[in-house]
């Protein structure tokens, strides 16, 4: 949770802001959490990350095009040396707002940065969940609640949500649950293949999210979010696909390794759900792309044993939350990469 300071300062930073941008992770949580500030604010432009696993320098070419006053980052827990190095020589403020657990020394001095997990009291709540803490617009509480589902967190003020939208709820203390079985879930899986089609659409996705005031809007297929609903119906397909074929890989081993390829990549997408059917097994989904393989492993206190696994591994990157990380490593260090696994989690 940020502390009362630290809201009243974010307040500031987005009054003072005349043109701000907003660079937000790409997924649900991110997305949600710039809609929250966007709304509350009234001003600036988002723009979604897609480098993995940092933000590099070539987002700035966005600051200079939309001609940006001030720089907020949402739920993007590495940043480039560069990108600092160009926001610097322009002396424009900017703003970080996290919830991953970071080496906070090699943030930059003139960055006004806010991560509960350096708090008194250690937490790491989706970003969603700080930035309507910042909003509190009531009228944004399905959008809240969406993003913070989809970061497998249930916010106090979900049963706040149960009552107001009762047919889109399902009651139970699993996330997971909420997602896969209710339809703020379905919004979520919009979300999430939404933000999976090419940029004129996810801008298009945007422009309509942020005149939607109901969770109905999104739900119903019309002129206005038609893009939107064919882009989820196509890459849902696909999904399906992909999910029956790493379900008939499973046997008896502690692990469930998946790969895969094509023109998507959806590693997350299948980690959760692979996590969630199965929840006893360590979960590796891994997409082949160009010379390298993007990987998404869900299991519990994962995240020690990858960051070890891939130590040594030329460019090989990691990093993520205690029991969800992503990797990055050379496709011909795939099979080095699975066996220090397997050997680090005996």
């Amino acid at each position: 949770m940020l502390t009362k300071k630290q809201i009243k300062e974010i307040k500031e930073h987005l009054e003072k802001a005349q043109n701000p941008i907003f660079f937000f992770d790409n997924d649900p949580d991110g997305l949600c959490s710039f809609l929250l500030l966007q709304k509350y604010c009234g001003k600036g432009k988002g723009v979604a990350i897609k480098s993995f696993p940092e933000m590099n320098a070539d987002y700035f070419r966005k600051v200079n095009e939309l001609n940006a006053d001030y720089i907020f980052i949402l739920d993007k827990p590495v940043v480039s040396k560069e990108f600092f190095d160009e926001v610097n020589s322009f002396n424009i403020p900017i703003v970080w707002i996290d919830h991953h657990e970071i080496d906070k020394s090699k943030i930059p001095d003139f960055v006004h940065y806010y991560n509960p997990l350096f708090n008194k009291l250690k937490k790491n709540e989706p970003v969603t969940y700080l930035c309507y803490k910042i909003s509190e617009r009531k009228e944004d509480l399905w959008i809240a609640v969406a993003g913070c589902i989809s970061d497998r967190f249930i916010p106090e003020y979900y049963s706040e949500f149960e009552k107001t939208y009762p047919d889109l709820a399902f009651k139970s203390k699993d996330a997971f649950d909420i997602f896969y079985k209710s339809e703020i879930g379905k919004i979520v899986k919009l979300f999430c293949f939404g933000l999976k089609d090419r940029t004129s659409n996810v801008i298009g996705m945007i422009r309509f999210l942020l005149k939607a005031k109901t969770p109905y809007e999104v739900l119903e297929e019309t002129n206005n979010n038609k893009n939107m609903h064919v882009r989820f119906k196509q890459v849902y397909k696909k999904y399906q696909k992909l999910m029956e074929k790493a379900k008939a890989g499973i046997d008896e081993s502690k692990f469930l390794f998946f790969q895969y390829a094509g023109d998507l990549s959806m590693s997350a997408d299948l980690a959760n759900e692979l996590t969630y059917l199965f929840p006893s097994k360590i979960v590796v989904v891994i997409y082949l792309t160009g010379i390298k393989a993007n990987i998404s492993i869900r299991g519990k206190k994962i995240r020690d044993l990858v960051l070890k696994a891939i130590q040594g591994l030329e460019g090989a990157t990691g990093g993520g939350h205690e029991n969800a990380v992503g990797a990055k490593v050379k496709i011909e260090d795939l099979e080095k990469f699975r066996e220090k696994l397997e050997d680090l989690a005996r």
